[in-house]
């Protein structure tokens, strides 16, 4: 079985496959990424909330969804650990002050219309009522004062009492294909072709259009500090499961296993830096790789050390250090191995002493 290391946590490539489908993306890399990130910092919430001795105690969505035992000890912790900062009231006036676009009064629009329903559904119905609907428009272009009488005569719509007057309008009250048509005129304009919708064909008229104006402070302080107070929330989060990552890399890894209830701590990060196991070690290389054994022997006597408190020193180091990429390839080495923790501290001792290839790339850059 093939690993990834995501935010300190070992997750089989399989199971990171099966929880892709769950977040669709154009580019299967970032599904990809998306879904190991995903398992890897529930995996850490998790192991947390056992650290921690939590109890789900699972609660009810606004759809009266309940919560999953591992959805409420994720939620448990969050709420429990992360802390953000309140925003003070300078900060929501900056934000106000820097994107008062954002807190404007809704545009608003005043029109009417005269709507010509079909008489049925078959094309004739339809063709007739357009033309109706051309012949009102026709006759308005030389008595547009008439809008009101045509309307009470002809429109099939409530509004017909009011001469067609549908009263102030604000995005998204009309149908789209009207809304459009409406965008697309002057304050006392009629539509020189009729707009057809799914309730017939409706004859325009924009009667006055008012743009949004800005917001006073006050009105819009609250939702500036429930903003502020959201953007806080989601980096103190984002910044508690980093440290909870790093955690996990310098105490060896979490690993989640399928159809493994919870995460446990992966033991090759404690092998390794394991003094009986560093004592095999000398005669694993003997047999195996005789080369990088005399460049460790060289290494830890350069360094005043034995060689078993070198060969710790650096597994020290990994453990502390590693990312993500390391501990994979540490985990692909030591796969398949008669002793994966020697075959991992081999890893490291190669990493540490044998330089990489240089790698050349064919393709000629233009310019520069």
């Amino acid at each position: 079985m093939r690993y990834q290391v995501v935010g300190g946590v070992q997750i089989p490539e399989a199971l990171i496959a099966r929880e892709a489908q769950n977040h669709p993306s154009e580019a299967g890399g970032q599904a990809w990424a998306e879904a190991a990130n995903a398992l890897a910092v529930r995996a850490l919430l998790l192991h947390r909330a056992a650290a921690l001795n939590l109890s789900p105690e699972p609660e009810f969505d606004e759809q009266g969804r309940e919560e999953t035992p591992e959805e409420a000890l994720v939620r448990a912790v969050l709420d429990q650990e992360v802390v953000a900062s309140s925003p003070t009231p300078e900060e929501c006036r900056r934000l106000y002050e820097a994107q008062n676009h954002r807190f404007m009064s809704p545009s608003l629009v005043e029109a009417s219309h005269i709507l010509v329903a079909a008489a049925g559904d078959q094309p004739d119905d339809l063709d007739a009522a357009e033309a109706l609907a051309r012949g009102l428009i026709h006759e308005l272009k030389t008595a547009p004062q008439r809008f009101s009488d045509l309307a009470r005569a002809h429109s099939a719509c409530p509004s017909a009492a009011a001469g067609g007057s549908l009263g102030q309008l604000t995005e998204g009250d009309l149908v789209a294909e009207v809304e459009q048509a409406l965008a697309r005129l002057d304050p006392g304009q009629v539509a020189a072709d009729p707009v057809r919708s799914r309730f017939g064909w409706h004859v325009l008229r924009l009667d006055r259009r008012a743009p949004g104006q800005p917001l006073p402070f006050e009105r819009v302080e609250p939702e500036i500090r429930l903003n502020l107070e959201g953007r806080a929330w989601s980096a103190a989060a984002a910044r508690y499961v980093a440290d909870l990552a790093a955690q996990a890399r310098q105490g060896g890894l979490l690993s989640v296993e399928e159809n493994t209830p919870a995460p446990q701590v992966l033991s090759l990060g404690a092998l390794i830096s394991d003094a009986n196991t560093v004592k095999g070690l000398e005669a694993w290389l003997e047999a195996g790789d005789p080369a990088l054994l005399d460049r460790s022997r060289a290494a830890a006597t350069e360094a005043g050390l034995d060689l078993t408190d070198w060969v710790l020193r650096q597994a020290d180091t990994f453990v502390r250090e590693a990312d993500d990429e390391a501990w994979t390839r540490l985990i692909s080495a030591a796969q398949g191995s008669e002793d994966p923790a020697l075959a991992g501290l081999g890893a490291i001792l190669k990493r540490t002493l044998v330089a990489e290839p240089r790698r050349f790339t064919l393709v000629q850059r233009r310019g520069g």
